[in-house]
């Protein structure tokens, strides 16, 4: 599905999900107009069509996941090739390819230094990064997940 089929119910629905993720069906349908069977299946298809997701954000450090940073990553070779390497470690929660200074931008989430010493080591080590340039977090000031509903 294209930004083009998605119409100002759709957008209103995507609001609510992402306001609160648990929204019932009914307060949905009171939102918008719509019976909440109507409701339910816009949900689906915006599901199925991969438009949204619904998922339970969490705060990595409460899990024990307590050292965070971003990597970026210069590429000698077939960036896709390696982008497609590093999505396979569990500790690589974000992989974007990128314009400018670096090829590669990797989000790592690991529980402690030693893991991540380990991932960024084999990334590193990797057949065709070039360089890796490690920026590590001393704290998130914003995190948001309400953006694309226009």
């Amino acid at each position: 599905m294209t930004l083009a089929g998605i119409d100002n119910v759709d957008r209103e629905l995507i609001r609510a999900l992402q306001a609160d993720g648990r929204v019932s069906y009914s307060q949905l349908s009171r939102l918008v107009g719509l019976s909440d069977a109507a409701c339910r299946q816009r949900v689906m298809r915006l599901l199925d069509d991969r438009v949204i997701d619904i998922v339970a954000v969490t705060d990595p450090v409460k899990l024990g996941l307590n050292y965070q940073a971003l990597l970026g990553i210069t590429v000698n070779s077939d960036v896709l090739k390696v982008a497609s390497k590093i999505e396979q470690y569990d500790d690589a929660v974000y992989v974007v390819m990128s314009t400018g200074r670096f090829d590669l931008l990797v989000e790592l989430v690991s529980k402690d230094s030693d893991s991540f010493i380990e991932v960024s080591n084999s990334i590193r080590n990797m057949r065709g990064v070039s360089g890796v340039e490690i920026m590590s977090y001393l704290g998130i000031t914003k995190q948001t997940y309400d953006w694309g509903v226009g």
